[in-house]
């Protein structure tokens, strides 16, 4: 990068750091830190909820996403305006009634102290692994793209925020996210228009989108059938986002509590309620327009040569083997490739993923995550490229250091204010909420450091990482909200049986991830029907067995 990208990069991470201590004075007791005293108006809920959720894999890799597998990842939010409807009526009024820091609370009160503490626990196990990957996830392409090495990497992209988080809890973290999510916002949308205007003169905004389109990009519907018929492993189509993203967004925004979290800083229930819903209206356009960039950049590679391979780093190391040669080979036939033969270049490029996976076995071979971050370093103008390098560590640390603070609620409240300290004064629970903030952090920073080989787009990853235990978590509370009749022992060994299942479901590759959300749930609601069916019976015939 050149001096001017640096300085542009340094100051928009600094500014951040700085406005985030700024904003970081609050009450010293739970109620401050985790729940900003619950004073938050509805816009700061509103970017709250979108900065938590748009992380920097959403900027990342749905570009790439877009751009090898077309619009139709889109798809994956349409159940999510519907959820956000349900999450008004049903989840806020219940959780700001009872005034809880966590969303597990709620479930001691209705079942008991196990399934509380289960049920937390699956979500600071699959909210601590995906902080790790969206700490990873940016630190990988960036290393490889701009030669930094991937440890030093991880702890800037880690450190640097923890700074902010640890010492302003839930306000700091509002107030940045707002800022960054402008910053953000104004950086896709001028990568956008340049990409727009460095295509030759006389194609336009609607000639690019008509290129993509005929290569099968815009395929924004698609109903999941084949030959066979449904293609119950097919990813995205209408529906397994409406259905199984309905599922999905559920639990994200209903039971996971770097989300209800967020929504618990309103003051009042018509802010929290008015923020969920908008977020509901604008992010299916939001992920929309996000998607269009990456079909917008593979109009441009129509008419100027798109690498072919979009990772530097790992062609260096391929061609230290035996297959340089090969490699080489093919480099020398696509270079006479002309621009716009799309099925030549796609043909060359697939024999040359292929030697790469035979020179690098070991290594992942899916250039997807490296597609956009690529076109920004080759293209785009001095300033701009810093900018946008900027808004890489900004959306992370966004959604990282929500998930920090939710983390960080859950270990104090559900873990540590129950089983290790229960007598902690509001001073005691500020400083320890600190230094589990910092231990979830470190953590995190762990994890991004052994992550490798994730295979997916990393936006596949984090969300089927999330698909493996919001099923089973979504299916609890949906037995505490509906199901009265159904008590804790029953909920908990269901839950414990349906989280095997569903591993083992997605372990053997039948279904696409997105219905593991549904399983999840409909196997934690049958199974605990049936216990406690069976735990009724039991105790009845106890009751009526006569004394010896």
């Amino acid at each position: 990068m050149s001096s001017i990208d640096w300085i542009v990069l340094t100051v928009t991470l600094c500014g951040i750091i700085m406005y985030g201590i700024y904003k970081s004075r609050t009450t010293k007791n739970l109620d401050g830190y985790f729940l900003s005293n619950r004073t938050m108006p509805w816009y700061l809920v509103l970017l709250s909820i979108m900065g938590t959720q748009a992380s920097a894999i959403t900027f990342l890799s749905a570009p790439g996403q877009a751009y090898t597998d077309g619009m139709r990842f889109v798809q994956y939010y349409f159940g999510l305006p519907l959820a956000m409807i349900i999450i008004c009526i049903v989840f806020v009024p219940i959780f700001r009634k009872l005034k809880i820091y966590t969303a597990y609370e709620y479930l001691e009160e209705r079942f008991d102290l196990k399934t509380r503490t289960f049920t937390s626990f699956l979500f600071q196990l699959s909210r601590g692994l995906s902080t790790g990957i969206s700490i990873y996830a940016p630190s990988i392409i960036l290393s490889s793209l701009l030669g930094w090495n991937i440890h030093s990497t991880n702890i800037i992209m880690g450190g640097l925020l923890i700074i902010y988080t640890v010492s302003g809890g839930a306000r700091a973290v509002a107030y940045t996210q707002k800022l960054q999510l402008i910053i953000i916002i104004i950086g896709m949308a001028m990568a956008g228009y340049m990409v727009v205007h460095l295509m030759p003169a006389n194609v336009g905004f609607a000639d690019a989108l008509r290129i993509g389109g005929r290569s099968g990009k815009m395929n924004v519907i698609t109903n999941g059938m084949n030959s066979n018929g449904f293609d119950w492993k097919d990813r995205y189509n209408i529906w397994s986002g409406v259905i199984g993203g309905l599922f999905l967004a559920l639990s994200y925004f209903g039971t996971d509590q770097s989300q209800v979290g967020r929504y618990l800083t309103a003051k009042d229930n018509k802010e929290s309620k008015l923020g969920l819903l908008i977020n509901g209206l604008v992010k299916v356009p939001m992920q929309f327009l996000i998607l269009m960039i990456g079909v917008l950049v593979f109009s441009f590679y129509h008419y100027n040569k798109a690498p072919i391979y979009f990772n530097d780093v790992q062609i260096a190391s391929a061609k230290t083997t035996v297959k340089k040669d090969s490699l080489e080979n093919l480099e020398k036939q696509y270079a006479f490739v002309a621009a716009d033969n799309d099925v030549a270049k796609t043909a060359i490029r697939k024999q040359y993923k292929d030697v790469l996976k035979r020179a690098l076995p070991a290594e992942d071979v899916n250039d997807t995550n490296y597609i956009f971050l690529r076109f920004v370093i080759d293209y785009l103008p001095k300033g701009l490229i810093g900018l946008l390098i900027a808004i890489i560590f900004l959306a992370a640390w966004g959604s990282i250091a929500a998930a920090l603070n939710a983390l960080a609620s859950c270990s104090v409240v559900d873990i540590h204010k129950k089983f290790i300290n229960k007598e902690l004064t509001p001073k005691m629970d500020y400083r320890i909420s600190k230094l589990y903030t910092l231990a979830w952090g470190i953590f995190s920073i762990i994890i991004a450091e052994t992550a490798s080989n994730l295979g997916n787009s990393l936006i596949e990853t984090v969300n089927i990482l999330g698909s493996l235990f919001y099923g089973v978590i979504l299916g609890i509370f949906l037995v505490a909200f509906w199901i009265k009749q159904i008590k804790g022992h029953a909920v908990f060994y269901s839950a414990l049986i349906s989280e095997l299942l569903v591993i083992l479901i997605y372990k053997a590759d039948v279904i696409s991830f997105l219905w593991l959300n549904v399983i999840g749930a409909i196997l934690v609601i049958i199974i605990a029907g049936v216990f406690q069916i069976f735990f009724t019976a039991y105790n009845y015939r106890k009751i009526k067995m006569p004394p010896r």
